[in-house]
């Protein structure tokens, strides 16, 4: 047999050392090893970074709440805005005025009166109280309703206010006053607005939204063509509902979860029943 170079290391090695570990470049960057011994750089012994993470970056949970502030804050600039410019006659009311008797009567006046009558309070608030209801019997929880009804209560308490100090006068009866900000508007927006807020953790998809922002829109502009209101008062109703929407949100945030987690646990018991 003839004698292979293998064979001759080996017949001429005499000593009995323990094989040396390669640290090559190529070596380093193995990801399995042979024999079964763990990688050189285990991912459990990863050095964090600075900020404690394991090297990736999570998302900041700072960042929606300083969104929501900036909402929030933007709504009572706009709300203060449009209240000063109905209180001294300032510059935006001569747009809002055009704007207005260029879209009066370009529709027949039963179109937009249907339209406007989305805002009547016998007609939104049902819409909302059935919401209410059916948000305690899923959650088990009372703090989203009555958060919403609390919103819907201080709809008329800060409304009547403001059309008093304000006493402006509306687009077919200048003789009259009261017409800043728009009661409907507002009505339908914390109803339509916040009963989808209620049971849109429990619908599959958007659609509960999605429809009280059509029924909400319809309303305000159902006010506009028929002439009930200045567009500057529906403006104004949609700066004042912001934040009592928002308090809706939180509480059904608190209670429910954040929106992407509102489905996981079905889906999570569905894949459980499907792998037993």
């Amino acid at each position: 047999m003839s004698e292979t170079p293998r064979s001759r290391e080996t017949g001429g090695d005499t000593s009995t050392g323990l094989p040396q570990r390669r640290t090559g470049h190529a070596f380093a960057h193995t990801p399995h090893r042979s024999d079964s011994r763990p990688p050189q750089t285990p991912r459990g012994v990863r050095q964090p970074d600075q900020g404690g993470r394991p090297g990736t970056i999570p998302p900041v949970p700072g960042r929606p709440a300083i969104l929501l502030l900036v909402l929030l804050l933007l709504s009572l600039l706009g709300l203060a805005l449009t209240t000063w410019q109905v209180l001294v006659s300032g510059p935006l009311l001569t747009p809002d005025e055009n704007l207005s008797r260029a879209l009066v009567g370009t529709v027949p006046d039963a179109v937009s009166d249907r339209l406007s009558d989305l805002g009547n309070v016998p007609v939104a608030v049902p819409v909302l109280a059935l919401a209410m209801a059916y948000a305690v019997r899923r959650s088990r929880a009372w703090a989203p309703a009555l958060t919403a009804g609390l919103a819907m209560i201080l709809v008329p308490a800060v409304v009547v206010p403001l059309k008093e100090w304000t006493a402006r006068p509306g687009p077919l009866e200048p003789w009259a006053a009261g017409y800043y900000p728009s009661g409907h508007t507002a009505t339908a927006a914390v109803a339509y607005i916040g009963a989808a807020l209620l049971i849109g953790p429990y619908a599959r998809r958007g659609w509960p939204m999605a429809t009280a922002l059509v029924l909400t829109g319809a309303t305000a502009t159902g006010l506009i063509l028929r002439g009930w209101h200045w567009p500057l008062d529906v403006l104004a109703s949609c700066f004042l509902c912001t934040p009592l929407l928002m308090a809706v949100a939180g509480a059904v945030r608190r209670t429910v979860g954040p929106p992407g987690r509102w489905f996981s646990r079905p889906r999570s018991r569905s894949i459980r029943r499907s792998s037993g």
